[in-house]
């Protein structure tokens, strides 16, 4: 083969039991490529697994769980590759994915990232993800989510972000807006990239011939507390810094009334869905958590606006209208 033009990121912690499914799927590409594995401080045995099985795969561990964000943002710097694929540890790429993938890229000299067909892995019939959408609220989407894997989500289109789960993006443009938040830990790391991208000109595709199974949640769980925590809490950030200010403002306001809403609503007697996301203690932590980072959000929106070139509030308009 050629000398390899991408390097795959695989992101894992306590996943030794998931990697071979997902490293055979790397080992069978058609495209030349490098695998980067980055072991969030696994304790599960990953480190003697790569080690003994996978020689030909380089490894950066970890001295911490630096979550998704941080392990990608800790692999940026050891890509020399002009191309940088992101694939789930609980997820397998059909064997033409980065081929198809790159050939995508190479026709769109606009698009910064393609973001792949992903099937769940028990219901290969059904979509997890086609992309990214932004919905009201500012929260970003999995476009397709559980639909039939069939129109439209056959043909190749234009979408908001690219999901970190399976996507390849041009490492350039990656750097020069700034790469992914590691401070994100979980969560919204992509739409937040994306968000960046698409200010600084560039476009996101889908293509629906780069084709990825995932084992939905295999490495988190959408109920817990964690999710909830890092869910709402990235999105303000990620609002803070790449929305337009007004929208932004105004999402933070509307979480802190909808937290003295339900507060409210439980001191009367009235019954609250018993989901982490409507827990007060939680939300009062997203709220302190949001409110320390406000500084910092500032600086980095400001340093977002000097390499924009398109408006926030086109961005918002366009895709959310």
């Amino acid at each position: 083969m050629p000398p390899a033009e991408v390097t795959v990121v695989v992101v894992t912690w306590q996943g030794a039991h998931l990697l071979p499914d997902c490293l055979g799927s790397l080992a069978a590409q058609t495209l030349a490529h490098e695998v980067l594995v980055v072991d969030n401080a696994s304790t599960d045995g990953t480190a003697d697994l790569l080690a003994a099985e996978y020689p030909g795969v380089r490894t950066l561990r970890l001295e911490t769980n630096t979550g998704f964000a941080g392990g990608v943002a800790a692999a940026l710097p050891n890509v020399h590759t002009p191309y940088l694929a992101l694939l789930n540890n609980d997820a397998a790429a059909d064997h033409r994915w980065l081929e198809r993938s790159l050939a995508a890229l190479g026709e769109h000299p606009e698009v910064a990232a393609v973001t792949a067909r992903m099937r769940y892995w028990d219901d290969p019939g059904r979509l997890n993800n086609a992309g990214v959408v932004l919905v009201r609220g500012g929260y970003g989407a999995d476009r397709g989510l559980d639909q039939p894997d069939g129109p439209p989500f056959d043909q190749p289109a234009e979408v908001f972000g690219f999901s970190g789960g399976a996507a390849v993006l041009r490492v350039d443009a990656v750097r020069a807006v700034g790469g992914l938040p590691a401070e994100f830990f979980l969560y919204y790391e992509d739409t937040d990239l994306s968000w960046r991208l698409r200010l600084a000109g560039w476009r996101i595709r889908y293509e629906p011939a780069a084709i990825v199974t995932h084992r939905h949640a295999a490495s988190s769980d959408r109920r817990s507390d964690l999710f909830a925590f890092y869910n709402e809490r990235n999105r303000l950030l990620m609002l803070l810094r790449c929305a337009p200010g007004s929208f932004a403002l105004g999402q933070l306001a509307r979480f802190v009334l909808t937290t003295g809403s339900l507060t409210a609503r439980r001191l009367v007697g009235q019954q609250v869905a018993d989901a982490a996301v409507f827990r007060l203690g939680l939300r009062l932590r997203v709220l302190a958590a949001v409110l320390a980072r406000v500084p910092t959000s500032l600086r980095r929106r400001a340093a977002i606006s000097r390499i924009a070139t398109v408006s926030r509030a086109e961005i918002l308009k366009t895709w959310i209208g």
